[in-house]
């Protein structure tokens, strides 16, 4: 895999050439639809494959792994008829392995809101371990409200992909805090509402459960703790697995209402994983900033692993950005833009794309038909494999995307290069 950044004047055609990969496959790859059109500053996933050299007079093993960058180790790991790396001679034709070497086995976490596209949906599938369907609003009665969900279910198990239901306190102002108080504080309702997620998990043929319950009162930490212990008990005798999305936190006492009821050593110790969604610095009513910049992430996953089992952790990954409009007054909205829109803005109004190596992040500014200035930060290939290697660099059990209702090619691209996928089915 080679990330490459378009320079002015290139092509996809040049750029094929440079790394001996056909035009085609890049367009193809990349799925893009303005080829002719390219951005400067705009990322291409080239994946060269492997591939069969000539061995030139003179020329040695150490000299052909400088020049296609892979080490003479993968050369011979790719040859295992080369016994001695002295010993090639003229005319013997070598493989050449692809330069990006995978790290290991990850599992793979995406969110998907029922009103997905489905040929989105099928696209993405093969690279995802579950499908958390987002979500069933618990009511304060302990009973759910109805989604519809039956064809996600479908399509994922077909995948071999575990459907996971997801479960929220959500109300029609947002996430509430209240509801989430009365339902730790009856233990009627909570009884109620397990027997009501038992049911849905078991006759819509469901994996597991994903919890995501925010803006918990801090003096409600402990209350849902308990709750937490007594359904995943209840739901691993029946064999479900169970996950929580969690605050991203960088210490235990961290104050705040999203952050101080979400004890990362407790759900470390109850559930089968932790979603720790590891975005949202930038977001609809901030300045202008990266959604997930790469040091904040990485303070936020430093601290979880010192509290939580490493190979239980989701990192979050936001498949999205967002377009302000300047200059940034308090109070105002940015738009959410998708990584792959945020590239066709920038084709549109000629923005060179830039990127901000603090937060490993893209972005860019432009001007629209009102000359208001506009700043837009967004997720592309570098980004993404910056967050990546954070995974195997902490040893996590995996990623987790919100959300995946937008098809982000290079994405997949980089996560496949770098890993190999598990399938629980």
């Amino acid at each position: 895999m080679i990330i490459h950044v378009v320079r002015p004047g290139e092509s996809v055609y040049s750029i094929g050439r440079l790394y001996g990969v056909d035009p085609s496959k890049i367009i193809s790859d990349n799925q893009l639809e303005n080829p002719n059109q390219l951005v400067v500053g705009q990322t291409l996933v080239v994946l060269e494959g492997t591939r069969q050299h000539r061995v030139a007079p003179g020329q040695s093993l150490y000299a052909i792994a400088r020049d296609y960058g892979v080490t003479v180790e993968a050369i011979l790991d790719a040859n295992p008829s080369i016994t001695n790396p002295t010993q090639i001679y003229p005319g013997q034709i070598i493989t050449i392995p692809s330069r990006t070497q995978k790290l290991g086995t990850i599992e793979v976490n995406g969110y998907a809101l029922p009103n997905i596209d489905m040929e989105v949906l099928k696209k993405t599938l093969p690279n995802l371990t579950y499908l958390s369907i987002f979500s069933y609003h618990v009511k304060s009665d302990g009973s759910l409200v109805p989604i519809e969900d039956e064809a996600l279910i479908k399509a994922a198990r077909e995948a071999g992909v575990g459907p996971l239901m997801v479960i929220t306190n959500i109300e029609e102002e947002g996430f509430s805090s209240d509801l989430a108080r009365t339902i730790f504080d009856n233990e009627e309702v909570q009884n109620k509402l397990i027997e009501n997620i038992i049911n849905n998990l078991e006759t819509k043929n469901y994996y597991g459960l994903d919890i995501d319950f925010e803006f918990i009162y801090p003096g409600d930490r402990e209350k849902y703790n308990n709750f937490l212990r007594k359904i995943t008990n209840r739901l691993h005798e029946l064999g479900f697995i169970v996950s929580t999305a969690v605050a991203p936190k960088i210490s235990a006492d961290q104050s705040g209402l999203l952050y101080e009821a979400h004890d990362y050593k407790a759900h470390g110790e109850i559930v089968d994983h932790v979603i720790i969604m590891t975005y949202e610095w930038g977001y609809t009513y901030s300045p202008p900033m990266a959604v997930a910049p790469i040091d904040q992430v990485e303070r936020v996953i430093s601290y979880a692993v010192t509290e939580i089992p490493s190979e239980k952790i989701l990192m979050g990954i936001p498949n999205y950005g967002y377009n302000w409009t300047l200059p940034f007054v308090k109070g105002t909205m940015a738009k959410a833009i998708s990584n792959t829109a945020a590239v066709d803005l920038a084709r549109r109004v000629g923005a060179v794309i830039k990127y901000d190596t603090k937060s490993q992040s893209p972005f860019y500014n432009y001007y629209d038909e009102n000359a208001k200035q506009h700043e837009v930060w967004f997720e592309d290939a570098r980004s993404i494999e910056a967050k990546l290697r954070l995974v195997n660099q902490y040893d996590l059990g995996g990623v987790s995307y919100w959300t995946i209702n937008s098809y982000f090619p290079q994405n997949w691209l980089v996560v496949n290069s770098l890993y190999d996928v598990e399938k629980v089915l």
